[in-house]
């Protein structure tokens, strides 16, 4: 489905990614884990478009990406769920929700998407009519995801979902996610919550200033002892 080759970027003169290669099999749910500066977030974010790749190949069911802007790689479907939620706080929930329908025409599929996010995440039908800054951070997380998913993505894209989050919260967020790909939706998930993340994906990449240094099935990771040891506080 995805497929990133040899992709190197750069802010200004720092590079970020020094030649990330990893795949995403449709209905995976793929992790990149790693530390602060690895390289997770600009992965995303060359994916989404809001980084151009100075080298490499991005390609999605088999269309190169790289040089395509952001709202094209939407309309592809690849979806992205920013870090720190970012929703529009002095609009409803329902407009940050039509925010992340801007590329669909079609008025009742997205009536179909409204369903879908309200069973998903019902405390947002509850608060529809609510400014999203008043939201909770779990409430504007959910939307967050909400939104990102009224775009009917085939791939969608998480950084940093349970960041912030109460316990019990996170593991909400957690079943959430495995549940929106068991109903058929791919995902890339970036989380500083290793183990969780390992817990419910099904492949992971690791990553170390812009490189990656691993790449396994996620239980096999979850039981490596070099893994434990630097991710996992073991």
């Amino acid at each position: 489905m995805l497929v990133l080759s040899n992709v190197h970027a750069f802010y200004g003169n720092i590079q970020a990614l020094k030649g990330i290669s990893l795949e995403i099999k449709e209905k995976e749910i793929v992790t990149l884990i790693g530390s602060n500066g690895a390289g997770k977030t600009t992965t995303l974010k060359t994916i989404a478009g809001l980084l151009r790749p100075k080298t490499g190949s991005i390609q999605f069911n088999g269309e190169e990406i790289g040089n395509k802007s952001a709202p094209e790689i939407v309309k592809l479907g690849i979806s992205l769920s920013p870090e720190g939620r970012q929703v529009f706080p002095r609009m409803t929930v329902l407009e940050n929700l039509e925010m992340g329908a801007f590329s669909r025409k079609d008025k009742a599929e997205m009536n179909g998407s409204f369903e879908r996010i309200y069973a998903l995440f019902p405390r947002l039908y509850e608060r529809k009519h609510q400014a999203a800054g008043t939201l909770s951070g779990g409430e504007q997380q959910m939307l967050a995801i909400g939104r990102a998913l009224m775009s009917k993505p085939k791939l969608l894209m998480l950084d940093e979902p349970s960041l912030g989050l109460a316990p019990l919260l996170v593991e909400t967020i957690f079943q959430l996610i495995r549940e929106i790909n068991e109903q058929g939706t791919t995902i890339l998930l970036i989380e500083q919550n290793a183990r969780m993340a390992l817990m419910i994906a099904h492949r992971c990449y690791v990553l170390e200033t812009g490189k990656i240094v691993l790449a396994d099935d996620a239980k096999h990771l979850l039981e490596s002892d070099a893994v434990k040891k630097a991710y996992l506080g073991e």
